[in-house]
C-alpha cells in the first residue's frame, strides 16, 4: 500500500523483521526497499522505496466515520494471486481479537485470505479505511470474517514512525479491566461504564496524582471513557509530558485529578512458576469456609508463602478450596488465588472478611467486590452472595 512521498504500508510480519526487502508491484516493477521502522504491537511496518518514477498513493480517509454496513473493497494478494479485489461490507467496529493491548479491528464479510496482509481496504469513493491485517477461520481460506486496521491508527503509527523510526506511548502505570454491572453496583455506580483500576504501578504517573486501586475511570483528558478498551488506545496516543485530567468514580461519586503522561517501556515477558502448588495438602491447612461466597480460606504464613511461592510483600486470604456451581468457580477464582479486598478493604484475617460479609447482608447481599491475585497479577470480581 503507497502512501506519499514513496512511503509504503504493510504489516510487521509480512516483511519478519528484515531490513531490507524486495518490493513487487507487479511483474514488470520490481524494486529495492529498506525498512523505516515498524510497530509489533499494531502489526504496522513502513518502508521506503527507491524508485525513480513517480508512483500514485493511496489517499487516506477518517476511519472513525466508518459505518457498519458500508460496503468496502479490499486488495491483496491471496495464495499468490496479485492484485485480487474482493468486495462486502464493514460488519463490526472497535473489535478485540486478543492480538494485541490496542486492538481496534475493522471486521468486514470481503473475503479476506493468507496474503491480503498488508493491502488496502477502501471505501466506495477510493479512500482507503483500513489496512487487512487477519481472519479467523478453521481452514486457513475465508468464512466471511476478516479484519483490518483501521485507517486513523494506521496514519498515527506512519507519522510517528516517519518521524522516529520508532513508537512512543503514553503510559500512565494502571492495571485495568472492565467495569461489569455487578462491579457497577457494588461500587454505587449507576450501569457499566469506564475502566476499574485493579492496581497502580509504584512511582508511575497515576500513584503520583493519587489514583488508587478500585478507581472507575470515566474520563481522560475530556474524553469519556465508555468501555475498558477504549482507555489504553487514548492514553497510548496522548503526548509524553502532557498534563491531563482524569475524572474517577472512588466513594460513591466523582473526583477530578491532574496527571502528567509518561512514556511506556517495553514491557518484560511474566514468568510463571507453579510447580510447588499443592492443591490437595491446602485443604488440610487450619483453614474456614465462608458459605456465602462458596470459597474456604485461610490466613497466610511462612509455611503457606513457601508452599505458594507467594511474595513476601503481598497480602490478603488465601483460597485453598472453592465450591462447585458457586458465583467464585463462575468468575474463575481458583486454589491459591489470594483474596486481598473485599468492599475495597484490607482482609488479612478471617474476621476480617466475616466483618464484610455481615454488613454486606445489612446493605441488601449486594454483590460483593474482590481484589484477587493470581499468577498473572491483580483484577477485581464481583461476588454474588448466596
Amino acid at each position: 500500500m503507497i502512501s506519499e512521498d514513496g512511503f509504503i504500508v504493510t504489516n510487521y510480519h509480512v516483511i519478519k523483521g528484515a531490513d531490507k526487502v524486495k518490493i513487487i508491484l507487479s511483474n514488470e516493477d520490481r524494486y529495492d526497499g529498506e525498512v523505516i521502522g515498524v510497530d509489533k504491537k499494531t502489526d504496522i511496518a513502513l518502508l521506503k522505496i527507491n524508485s525513480k518514477t513517480k508512483l500514485t498513493p493511496v489517499v487516506f480517509a477518517d476511519s472513525d466515520n466508518v459505518r457498519v454496513g458500508d460496503w468496502v473493497l479490499a486488495i491483496g494478494n491471496p495464495f499468490g494471486l496479485g492484485g485480487t479485489v474482493t468486495a462486502g461490507i464493514i460488519s463490526a467496529k472497535s473489535r478485540d481479537i486478543n492480538s494485541g493491548p490496542y486492538d481496534n479491528y475493522l471486521q468486514t464479510d470481503a473475503s479476506i485470505n493468507k496474503g491480503n496482509s498488508g493491502g488496502p481496504m477502501f471505501n466506495i469513493n477510493g479512500e482507503v479505511i483500513g489496512m487487512n491485517t487477519a481472519i479467523f477461520s478453521a481452514t486457513g481460506g475465508s468464512v466471511g470474517i476478516g479484519f483490518a486496521v483501521p485507517a486513523n491508527m494506521v496514519k498515527w503509527v506512519v507519522e510517528k514512525l516517519k518521524k522516529d523510526g520508532e513508537i512512543k506511548r503514553g503510559w500512565i502505570g494502571v492495571t485495568i479491566q472492565s467495569t461489569t454491572d455487578e462491579i457497577a453496583q457494588s461500587l454505587g455506580l449507576g450501569k457499566a461504564q469506564g475502566a476499574i483500576v485493579s492496581n497502580v504501578a509504584e512511582g508511575g504517573p497515576a500513584d503520583k496524582a493519587n489514583i488508587e486501586a478500585g478507581d472507575i475511570i470515566l474520563k481522560f483528558d475530556g474524553k469519556s471513557i465508555s468501555k475498558m478498551r477504549s482507555l489504553p488506545l487514548i492514553v497510548a496516543e496522548t503526548p509524553i509530558g502532557k498534563k491531563v485530567s482524569i475524572e474517577v468514580w472512588r466513594n460513591n461519586k466523582k473526583k477530578s485529578l491532574k496527571l502528567k503522561v509518561g512514556e511506556l517501556a517495553d514491557e518484560k515477558p511474566i514468568e510463571i512458576d507453579l510447580s510447588n502448588l499443592d492443591k490437595e495438602s491446602a485443604i488440610k491447612d487450619s483453614s474456614v469456609k465462608i458459605d456465602e461466597l462458596g470459597m474456604r480460606l485461610v490466613e497466610l504464613n511462612d509455611m503457606l508463602r513457601n508452599r505458594y511461592r507467594i511474595d513476601k510483600d503481598s497480602s490478603g486470604l488465601l483460597v485453598v478450596g472453592v465450591e462447585d456451581d458457586s458465583s467464585a468457580q463462575e468468575k474463575q477464582i481458583k486454589i491459591g488465588d489470594l483474596i486481598v479486598k473485599a468492599n475495597q478493604d484490607e482482609v488479612n484475617k478471617i474476621s476480617d472478611l466475616e466483618r464484610i460479609v455481615k454488613d454486606n447482608k445489612k446493605r441488601g447481599n449486594k454483590p460483593i467486590l474482590l481484589l484477587v491475585e493470581d499468577e498473572l497479577g491483580l483484577h477485581f470480581v464481583a461476588i454474588k452472595v448466596k
